[in-house]
């Protein structure tokens, strides 16, 4: 695993005016060495931390030596949303969750990499809740990236996400075993009908009156459990129903207007969480306005879930922005 950095930052004022007082983020860096080359910063999704690529990495078949965001050319950045839990760290979990929105994770992103005298980076990348902060930290800094690259995610939370979130929140608030309850609802979200029932087609357990599907989805909740904390669980899926780039701002086209990035929307055929239809309603808006915007997608059987699982496919899709263009410097530093 790469090391894990700190970086203390100064207070922050939230979105809702309260004050995040010291805030502390936590990152870590794959490839080549700060200074030396383009900047790409992943972003993590709920479960998720900065830990993307190597033997462990939840990405590693994507970032990595040679691989499509290659760490032989680039410098790849990961910060953990505070309050994530990665750090081990009690005194840097978040009890009041309901304070926080994806704006502040996304200027606490930017403040962080401003720290690092980071002004530019050549791309910002993420699936699902780290897509949803790339959209945001797209419009704080409209001039200083060069490809925002959101995947299975939106620019907004719909009426669906939002019933979605509500119904985690009440599980892990009532439940008494919140983190594996909540997991259960939450797999079905982030699969689809065909990938279940294909997967195990009624099968059995060696105990005739359990079935695999049970045990699947039992042994997801012992494995979150085993690895996350309920506070983090609480904050990460409320940061969820919070993702609006127009929230106290203008409308849509009036919001992204000023974003200079090359947009490639990445959505998933069958996502049942953010909808392939609701990137393309955005496709079309945006497409009467601007050249550098795409639309692509990912056909699969898995749902929302198949930007972790369809790395073939997003290799695909993503070659021809990170190969044709690593050599670009899309980064500046202050010295």
């Amino acid at each position: 695993m790469a090391h894990l950095f700190s970086i203390p930052l100064a207070d922050l004022r939230l979105q809702n005016g309260y004050t995040f007082a010291k805030p502390v983020l936590t990152y870590q860096v794959f490839g080549q060495t700060l200074g030396t080359a383009a900047v790409v910063v992943v972003n993590h999704a709920l479960t998720g931390n900065s830990n993307v690529s190597g033997p462990d990495g939840w990405w590693s078949e994507l970032v990595g030596l040679g691989k499509t965001i290659d760490t032989g050319a680039f410098t790849v950045i990961s910060f953990n949303i505070p309050g994530n839990g990665y750090d081990k760290n009690p005194a840097n979990l978040i009890s009041e969750y309901k304070q926080f929105t994806v704006r502040d994770i996304a200027q606490l992103f930017w403040n962080g990499l401003h720290a690092l005298g980071i002004e530019r980076i050549f791309a910002v990348i993420g699936g699902s809740l780290g897509g949803a902060i790339a959209w945001e930290m797209a419009v704080l800094q409209p001039r200083s990236i060069g490809h925002l690259i959101p995947i299975a995610t939106d620019w907004k939370a719909t009426d669906w996400v939002i019933a979605q979130v509500l119904i985690q929140d009440q599980i892990l608030n009532n439940s008494d075993d919140p983190i594996a309850d909540a997991r259960l609802h939450a797999m079905l979200l982030y699969r689809t009908p065909e990938s279940i029932n294909q997967r195990f087609s009624r099968t059995r357990t060696n105990e005739p009156s359990v079935f695999q599907v049970e045990r699947w989805l039992l042994n997801h909740g012992i494995k979150l459990k085993n690895r996350f904390t309920l506070s983090a669980y609480k904050l990460m899926n409320h940061l969820l129903k919070t993702n609006d780039i127009t929230k106290e701002r203008a409308d849509f086209l009036q919001v992204i207007r000023n974003v200079t990035a090359a947009i490639h929307i990445v959505a998933v055929d069958t996502d049942l969480f953010f909808t392939a239809a609701e990137n393309r309603k955005t496709f079309e808006i945006l497409k009467t306005k601007r050249e550098n915007i795409f639309l692509h997608q990912i056909n699969s059987v898995h749902g929302h879930d198949a930007f972790l699982i369809e790395n073939e496919q997003l290799s695909q899709i993503l070659n021809p922005i990170f190969h044709t263009q690593k050599t670009n410097t899309y980064v500046s530093y202050n010295h």
